[in-house]
């Protein structure tokens, strides 16, 4: 029997939440600034569903996620349809001129992975999110440098 774990990460970024949200809502960026992903692509005749690969250490998945709840300027919601099973949000808090981004992401594993988690697994997987969320940062504060220079 598999259990879900969950991570949460966030990171406070210098640039309106409109430009915060305008970058993560664009799912195919997603690879500029998380380490693991790949690629993710959108059909066009499907924009409900991306398709995800993930690549590390000579490890592939695949799968394709639909967003299941979309709420302009505040969250973005998603769960796996098939492939890794995973689901998870991004959730948006403006700061007026600045804003706050989480990241959730949950994912389904069976339990001997249960056991490694509570060992090292867990913590690998949070500092890769937070280290992805540092660079979106990063990435979110040029791209709003250049649009103002």
């Amino acid at each position: 029997m598999s259990k879900w774990l969950d991570h949460s990460v966030f990171a406070d970024v210098d640039v309106p939440i409109e430009l915060s949200w305008e970058l993560w809502s664009d799912l195919e960026q997603m690879p500029r600034w998380m380490r693991w992903i790949d690629s993710v692509r959108v059909p066009p005749e499907t924009p409900d569903i991306s398709i995800w690969k993930l690549a590390t250490g000579g490890l592939e998945f695949t799968w394709q996620s639909r967003i299941t709840n979309l709420v302009p300027l505040q969250i973005i919601q998603w769960e796996s349809v098939d492939g890794l099973p995973n689901r998870g949000a991004i959730r948006f808090y403006d700061h007026k001129g600045t804003s706050t981004v989480k990241l959730t992401v949950s994912y389904s594993v069976p339990p001997i992975i249960q056991w490694m988690d509570n060992l090292f697994l867990g913590r690998v997987v949070e500092s890769t999110l937070q280290a992805d969320m540092d660079r979106f940062r990063t990435y979110a504060e040029e791209a709003q440098q250049a649009r103002t220079a």
